[in-house]
């Protein structure tokens, strides 16, 4: 009985909250405002870059999308419309545009025009270079009584200045490469001159076609080659820089000045050439691919021959 008048216990337990919570919903709607406003700032500035022929192209594609799908993409007829058919490159922009993105335009460029302007100016400085020669001459009275064997002419290879032989006055010595003092005189003012110009210098030495063979087989062609190179000493020792010299060879008598007379004196000369820059660029071309053909080419090169012992009659070499 004494048990009827107990109640029980009840204990009640209150779970509390942190005010202002409302679970991630909140992210997400903040996530699509941010996107939205990504969106329209770059909406605002493709507009602010498009130019106004493109603008008027997309205009006219939202007012009339089915037309402009039926027409194959070429709207009202405007050819500024960037989706006609196969539509514009987008990534080609006439307004704004990062730099490095679109080559820089180039300047016309003639190079014929050029290659002949070069070509005028060149010829112009080797007749200067003539002129100035053939006054030098007029005005030595060492070399003026030589002028009948200097000869000077421009063909398609440059300047040339050839130095002949005449009947009784020789160049060289009989059958040998030793210059005579006045040949020495002439190639030492020569020398001088040549530096005032920039172009490069060719050397070729001749023989008329007298028979010529020594007993070790010595023959016009090693004597030319030997005149020529004993020309291009005296060249450089009147004054004129080495590193201008670009070709030096002996041609013996294939290429004679009288070629109706192959025996006359005068084929007997030394041939320098002032080259032009279309001669200069074949020569150096051609012995670039010959380098790259045949890296060896040079290392194959003939010794000098021995000196000739003795001249056949018929003629002075």
């Amino acid at each position: 009985m004494a048990d009827e008048g107990l109640r029980p216990i009840i204990v009640k337990r209150i779970k509390k909250t942190a005010a202002g919570h409302h679970g991630g919903a909140w992210k997400i709607a903040y996530a699509d405002f941010v996107t939205a406003m990504m969106a329209f700032f770059l909406l605002m500035w493709l507009l602010g870059s498009t130019a106004k022929g493109d603008l008027n192209g997309i205009s006219e594609f939202f007012k009339t999308p089915l037309k402009v799908a039926m027409a194959g993409g070429s709207g009202s007829g405007d050819s500024s419309s960037i989706v006609q058919g196969g539509g514009k490159d987008l990534t080609a922009r006439s307004g704004q545009a990062k730099r490095g993105d679109t080559p820089s335009p180039k300047k016309s460029y003639d190079l014929k025009a050029a290659r002949e302007a070069l070509a005028k100016e060149e010829a112009a400085r080797l007749g200067a270079l003539k002129a100035k020669l053939e006054a030098i001459i007029d005005a030595s009275p060492v070399l003026k009584k030589y002028k009948n064997q200097l000869l000077l002419d421009i063909t398609s290879e440059g300047l040339r200045i050839q130095m002949v032989d005449e009947l009784n006055r020789p160049m060289f010595n009989l059958a040998k490469a030793d210059l005579q003092p006045y040949t020495r005189e002439i190639l030492h003012v020569i020398g001088m001159v040549l530096n005032d110009v920039p172009n490069k210098i060719g050397l070729s030495g001749h023989t008329d076609s007298t028979p010529y063979m020594s007993d070790t087989g010595y023959s016009n062609w090693e004597l030319s080659s030997e005149r020529a190179n004993a020309s291009r000493r005296e060249l450089i020792i009147g004054g004129m820089d080495e590193k201008k010299i670009l070709r030096v060879v002996g041609l013996a008598s294939a290429a004679n000045l009288d070629r109706k007379d192959p025996f006359n004196p005068i084929n007997r000369r030394i041939s320098i050439i002032v080259m032009n820059k279309k001669t200069e660029d074949m020569i150096m071309r051609d012995n670039a691919s010959q380098t790259i053909a045949d890296p060896a080419a040079a290392d194959d090169a003939p010794a000098p021959a021995a000196a000739a012992t003795r001249s056949t009659p018929g003629g002075v070499k």
